[in-house]
């Protein structure tokens, strides 16, 4: 549902509230927006960016603790991680997978950032994200780790985003990336990981997301900034240069 060009742009899909965190004067860049009961709006590309003023809701502190048990692209030992709660649907998300990877190529092969990726379905905006998200957790009951990713790449190179994916391409994705088609499909209609997705949803909203994609990016001493939206990579290497100074 696109306004004209006249709406200010956001870069998140929020949930119930107009929120946006700021961080060091980040210029936010496109969103869908909620506010209070109404339709959801979104903005557009072109529209003119605008500054919003910081307002962080939530604690920071309640973020689950990162632990092999996460999906993790790096090493789990960077002084620096970014954890990700994102819903695959989201056209925000989809920009900042792109991002992330490149803040990966950059700082990732040197073993200084780690990206750790949980769920954040919208299920207010886009009814498939969920199944999604239990595909993504079959690609890595079945594959591991790699096999996660391998299929988070592709399922957000092949999604037009806001509930566009036929979810009949989910097994399809699964076969692509080398996965056994028949035990994923199994694994997808069965209820295995819907408490560990809906636990992460519950996080994510209890650290003060309200809207996709949200981050916390967490330095070596535990000192957690709040990242919301899907900034571009010159913020994101602000934000991360900022935390590999602390001790």
């Amino acid at each position: 549902m696109e306004e004209n060009n006249q709406q200010t742009q956001k870069n998140t899909h929020p949930l119930a509230m107009p929120i946006a965190v700021v961080i060091a004067g980040v210029i936010i860049a496109g969103a869908v927006i909620y506010s209070g009961g109404k339709a959801p709006t979104a903005g557009t590309a072109n529209q003119p960016q605008q500054q919003q003023v910081a307002q962080q809701t939530g604690d920071l502190e309640q973020m689950t603790p990162v632990t092999s048990k996460d999906h993790i692209r790096g090493d789990i030992n960077a002084p620096v991680k970014i954890v990700e709660y994102s819903d695959t649907e989201c056209p925000f998300c989809k920009r900042f997978h792109t991002t992330m990877k490149e803040v990966i190529d950059t700082y990732g092969k040197d073993g200084k950032v780690a990206w750790v990726y949980r769920h954040f379905p919208l299920d207010q905006l886009h009814s498939k994200a969920r199944k999604e998200a239990v595909a993504l957790e079959c690609a890595n009951d079945q594959g591991g780790n790699d096999k996660f990713w391998e299929y988070a790449d592709r399922l957000y190179e092949v999604t037009p985003a806001n509930n566009g994916l036929d979810l009949a391409e989910l097994p399809k994705i699964a076969e692509y990336v080398g996965l056994d088609k028949t035990k994923f499909s199994t694994c997808l209609a069965s209820t295995k990981y819907d408490k560990h997705i809906e636990d992460e949803v519950q996080n994510a909203q209890a650290t003060g997301g309200n809207g996709t994609p949200w981050s916390i990016v967490v330095a070596k001493n535990g000192k957690k900034y709040p990242l919301s939206g899907a900034q571009p990579y010159a913020s994101i290497k602000q934000i991360v240069e900022q935390a590999l100074q602390e001790k």
